[in-house]
């Protein structure tokens, strides 16, 4: 017989146990089913654990560098992996341990260990056991993609799961994919000392970004001595423990890079194959991602889609907004929507990118006429004082309307000062707003009001002078 609930999470991210908690908090019935281990991908493989690993990373690097600020240490810079890994796995049990306290103290809701599928439209088998509910929320995140590659399969490699879990100096890591989780570990392990060689198949690294802001982050991941290979396509690969040979095919030439190791980071993809979706009439679309409304519903009106599993952001915080737009129009009579929200996201690198809105290569194509605030890091004083001036800072602007459009902050506390922007365009205030700001000194916030001071016409645009609207604002949100 099946065990009856209110409400049945499905996967335990940054979505499922927090809604979980505000239905039992409400007395319903709440089953969370979680095949791994509580927190998802940003508590055990992805936020925390790589955040602590590009900490201890940065620690490397100042010490080696430390001559730069007038400091002297004594003897050659040794990195000890298994601290490294062991500091990292403390900060991602204790993140796990305070999650599985918390949810214990809930007298309503049981934590059902296992791998979830679909039997009916309301009922799941997890194991022997089947569970039906009323309402069903899916939040079973996403998993590295694994290319086929001629000789992968026959080739040790690490993903970003597996990544995470290294002990060890590998002698030359050689990284598949030049994105975010791609850098971020490939500059990670070059301070920790290994030779790192990136094999991009696009033109570029990170390609959804202005070819502005890649040319820099591939001139500060070059400077470090990490070779980058763009615009490689891997035909195949070979190799065994120790040793590992990527056969390329760049500008219609054939070149082999040889390594010790192998970090696969093409991206990831929503883990929704073994679901069993179709049984329950959940609808996704051509790369495997829930289809869902700007609520969140699904195809099946009494299923919800949060996190990376719907392809509405794939990022941690993104994950969290879900869950707060669904326990807002469940539990509160509020009527929010995904579409409000305005992208937002870091990269990791050293010095980090912040990026929200648009990008000029998106405001370009959009046939507004925009205006542009740029200003290189090396005129920032925080990061002069710093000693660290690499990257720039650059703001976008409808002329028309005065709408903040976006902003991409590449250098020291970027991935900070970003949020002053954002927050001006969640206010839906003119930029005249943040431009008349008083920031305090010195910091590289305060060089924001600035930018807004000196915008000129984005290239490849004819703006007309901005028109003076004071506080009316004459924009759209949809645009966002």
């Amino acid at each position: 017989m099946a065990s009856s609930f209110d409400a049945i999470v499905v996967g335990a991210g940054q979505s499922g146990p927090f809604l979980a908690a505000r239905l039992a908090e409400r007395g319903q019935r709440v089953a969370v089913i979680e095949k791994r281990w509580l927190g998802g991908t940003c508590v055990n493989d992805g936020c925390i654990p790589t955040k602590a690993l590009v900490a201890s990373a940065r620690a490397a690097w100042v010490a080696r560098n430390a001559a730069r600020w007038g400091v002297t240490i004594g003897g050659p810079v040794a990195v000890d992996m298994a601290a490294v890994k062991a500091r990292k796995d403390k900060l991602v049990a204790e993140s796990r341990a305070s999650l599985a306290t918390w949810l214990a103290k809930l007298p309503s809701l049981e934590v059902i260990e296992g791998t979830a599928a679909f039997v009916d439209a309301r009922t799941l088998k997890v194991g022997d056991r089947a569970i039906t509910g009323d309402k069903i929320f899916i939040n079973s995140g996403a998993r590295p993609i694994v290319p086929r590659i001629p000789g992968l399969s026959d080739t040790p490699f690490f993903t970003s799961e597996s990544m995470v879990d290294v002990d060890f100096v590998p002698p030359h890591l050689v990284v598949l994919g030049g994105s975010y989780i791609g850098l971020e570990y490939a500059q990670m392990y070059r301070r920790f000392g290994s030779a790192v060689t990136v094999i991009e198949r696009s033109d570029r690294l990170i390609a959804r970004e202005d070819p502005e802001t890649s040319a820099e982050v591939a001139a500060i991941l070059g400077a470090e001595g990490i070779d980058l290979v763009c615009g490689a396509e891997a035909t195949a690969i070979a190799g065994r423990p120790g040793e590992v040979h990527v056969t390329l095919t760049v500008a219609g030439a054939p070149r082999t890079i040889t390594g010790t190791h192998l970090l696969v980071a093409v991206g990831r993809a929503p883990a929704t194959a073994n679901l069993g979706l179709a049984a329950a009439g959940v609808a996704i679309d051509d790369r495997g991602y829930i289809t869902t409304d700007d609520k969140l519903v699904t195809s099946a009106p009494h299923i919800w889609a949060l996190g990376d599993v719907n392809g509405r952001g794939g990022f941690t915080h993104t994950s969290w907004d879900d869950y707060q737009v669904v326990a807002a129009n469940l539990l509160d009579g509020a009527h929010r929507r995904v579409t409000e929200r305005i992208p937002i996201y870091g990269l990791y690198i050293d010095p980090p990118l912040g990026r929200c809105g648009m990008t000029a290569t998106e405001a370009r194509a959009s046939g507004r006429r925009v205006l542009i605030g740029r200003r290189p890091m090396a005129r920032v004083g925080r990061a002069r004082e710093r000693g660290e001036t690499l990257g720039s800072m650059q703001i976008l602007v409808d002329a028309d309307s005065r709408q903040i459009l976006g902003a991409t902050f590449l250098g020291v506390e970027g991935d900070e000062a970003i949020h002053s922007v954002v927050d001006t365009m969640y206010a839906d205030v003119p930029y005249t707003v943040l431009e008349r700001a008083v920031h305090a000194h010195p910091t590289v916030s305060e060089l924001i009001p600035t930018l807004l001071q000196e915008l000129t016409p984005l290239e490849g645009v004819t703006p007309a002078a901005p028109r003076e609207v004071g506080f009316q604002l004459a924009g759209d949100r949809g645009a966002r």
